[in-house]
């Protein structure tokens, strides 16, 4: 059966965020479960940078599991900067779901990152972030947590899997990611299997959007990202989209007024042969009168050769990580 754990969504717009503990005893730390990165990293005590002190930090003289790596590492993110050393500790995984198996993931030894410089993570509401994208992005010489549990035998097979709600909805069974196994309850039909492209990330090609008229022509490839919030692409592209759903920009984002919002055309991915269409009222999150919602959609210089499909696509598409074929399974979310 799978082990699951239930990350809450605590800002919508953020993240979906989870909780893991490092070290002998355990210490506590909320991350992102992140199929965009393939590293563990929380803060350190000895980090003197603001977001260090506005989150739970890792003390290595209180663990008596901890090894000393001391490695210096650095990671530049979309939304900010990691700089810290190496170290080594028994990680768990320990909050668990009634929903599909009670247990706990135990890492021995686990590679990881401690903190000494962070910018841009100040006001998120997760301590660090929990890669588990494939290995060859991974810190040099460090095994990623998804790998040393599979090589350990702690999962009975090598995938995992994400439900992830909308944090509108009350009285739903709550966001899950699912290791090792699959739970069926989750996803209405049948999973359909999409190659992964390139092994760094959880790369897979797209056929088209829309046939082609709006955005991604002559095909295109995509990341499948549960770090990221919206779907990001190319700027005349989405655009394109933006123009679709008649949206009207107001600072920053694009909003949709609230005559509208129930009437937007679907924009319409085309994986492997596959339609999958994307509401465009639930890809809106409410905002004020009388613009009432900010579009899931952005775009950015560093996103002009690939789409991120984002938690905006995820909350519609149950998704299953295959490690060992390399692949990606979809189907509507329950």
């Amino acid at each position: 059966d799978p082990i699951c754990t239930n990350p809450p969504l605590l800002v919508p717009k953020i993240a979906y965020v989870g909780v893991i503990t490092i070290g002998t005893p355990p210490q506590e730390f909320r991350v992102v479960f992140d199929t965009g990165s393939a590293n563990l990293w929380v803060p350190s005590t000895t980090c003197k940078s603001p977001a260090c002190r506005t989150h739970n930090a890792f003390n290595p003289q209180n663990s008596l599991s901890y090894g000393e790596v001391g490695k210096p590492i650095s990671i530049v993110y979309g939304s900010g900067i990691f700089r810290g050393f190496l170290g080594s500790d028994t990680v768990r995984v320990t909050k668990t779901s009634d929903l599909c198996g009670i247990g706990n993931l135990v890492s021995p030894k686990q590679s990881f990152g401690l903190s000494l410089v962070e910018s841009g993570f100040d006001f998120v509401p997760f301590d660090g972030i929990l890669g588990l994208s494939f290995p060859s992005i991974a810190f040099k010489d460090t095994i990623p947590i998804f790998d040393n549990l599979w090589s350990h035998g702690a999962l009975s097979e090598p995938v995992f899997a994400f439900y992830l709600m909308d944090g509108d909805q009350p009285g739903g069974p709550g966001s899950v990611v699912m290791f090792g196994g699959v739970d069926h309850r989750y996803y209405q039909g049948e999973l359909n299997w999409v190659p992964v492209s390139e092994t760094r990330y959880w790369k897979i090609s797209m056929n088209h959007m829309n046939g082609n008229v709006v955005a991604c022509p002559c095909g295109c490839h995509a990341i499948v990202d549960t770090g990221t919030s919206l779907i990001y692409g190319p700027t005349e592209q989405v655009t394109n989209i933006h123009k679709l759903m008649k949206a009207k920009p107001q600072s920053s984002e694009y909003a949709v007024s609230c005559d509208a919002i129930r009437t937007l055309p679907p924009v319409i991915f085309n994986i492997n042969g596959i339609d999958y269409p994307l509401p465009s009222f639930p890809s809106v999150s409410q905002a004020t009168q009388p613009l009432c919602g900010e579009v899931g959609w952005g775009s950015e210089s560093r996103y002009q050769s690939n789409w991120i499909l984002g938690d905006v696509f995820l909350r519609q598409y149950f998704s299953v990580f295959d490690r060992k074929n390399k692949r990606i399974g979809l189907a509507p979310a329950v």
